[in-house]
C-alpha cells in the first residue's frame, strides 16, 4: 500500500519499520523539547500522513517509552482519521510525563508507533430486545 506523506522539515526522516517482523512504524520527535513533571505536551513529528481511504492510522506509545522516558500517550491511543491530512495537519504526540522530574526529548527520539488498520463503517440495526444471555461485567470470565 502506498501512503502519501509530507515532511514539514526535510531533515525529519520518514517513518521506518525497525525489523522485518515489525507490524508498526516508529514516530519520532521533530524537535528538542522538555515535558515538565505531571504535565502533558504536544510533541511534533514533522509529518503529515494521509491515511488511505478505508483505513485508520492508529498511534500507540512504543513499549519502551514509559520505562525509558517516563512518558505515555495521554489519551492512551491516537486515532488519525482519513480527512486529517491538510497542509497543517501534522501528527503530534500528546505525551504525559508521569514522573516527578522533567523529561528531555531530543529530535529523532522514537516515542510512538503507527499502524494502519482496515475499517468498516457500520449501519445500526436497532432492536427492541436482545436474545443473548448477559455475560457479566469486568472480570466475569475469571
Amino acid at each position: 500500500m502506498k501512503v502519501r506523506i509530507h515532511r514539514k522539515d526535510s531533515s525529519v526522516p520518514l517513518p521506518e519499520y525497525q525489523t522485518p517482523g515489525s507490524v508498526a512504524f516508529d514516530l519520532a520527535a521533530s524537535e528538542d523539547t522538555t515535558v515538565p513533571p505531571r504535565e502533558i505536551r504536544l510533541i511534533p513529528t514533522g509529518l503529515v500522513i494521509c491515511t488511505p481511504p478505508g483505513h485508520i492510522l492508529l498511534v500507540a506509545t512504543r513499549s519502551s517509552t514509559p520505562m525509558k522516558k517516563g512518558l505515555m500517550l495521554a489519551n492512551g491511543i491516537g486515532i488519525i482519521d482519513q480527512d486529517f491530512c491538510g497542509p497543517d495537519d501534522e501528527i503530534k504526540l500528546q505525551l504525559f510525563n508521569f514522573t516527578d522530574q522533567p523529561v528531555e526529548i531530543k529530535k529523532g527520539d522514537r516515542l510512538a508507533q503507527g499502524l494502519f488498520l482496515k475499517l468498516d463503517r457500520v449501519e445500526w440495526e436497532e432492536v427492541s430486545q436482545l436474545e443473548n444471555k448477559t455475560r457479566g461485567g469486568f472480570g466475569s470470565t475469571g
